[in-house]
């Protein structure tokens, strides 16, 4: 029964910050700086899920990092950063980490 109320009490956390959006959009407008840390917000978020996503996991099992994961998205990260289409992107990242693989590094 406990399981209820808490489930209960996030819906409604969730519901009011979703009412209090509009409400206070139209009263406050955020500064200059808040302005600008909300803009690189979600890739600053999207960076960090990725360099985990890559350095971390198989440490834990005893095996060493994996440099041609490592190139990949460092191939990847360097085609975006050059507005590359995603496709591209992909492609490339992938194809540097099977290069690598195949030659054994």
């Amino acid at each position: 029964m406990s399981w209820l109320w808490l489930i209960a009490a996030i819906a409604l956390g969730t519901y009011l910050f979703r009412l209090i959006g509009p409400l206070a959009g139209a009263r406050w407008q955020p500064g200059t700086a808040l302005a600008e840390l909300s803009e690189i917000a979600p890739v600053v978020l999207l960076v960090s899920v990725a360099l985990v996503a890559t350095l971390s996991g198989e440490e834990s099992r005893g095996v060493s990092i994996d440099a041609a994961r490592i190139a990949g998205v460092a191939v990847g990260a360097g085609l975006a950063w050059r507005g590359q289409t995603m496709v591209m992107i992909v492609v490339g990242a992938a194809a540097t980490a099977a290069l690598l693989r195949l030659c054994g590094a």
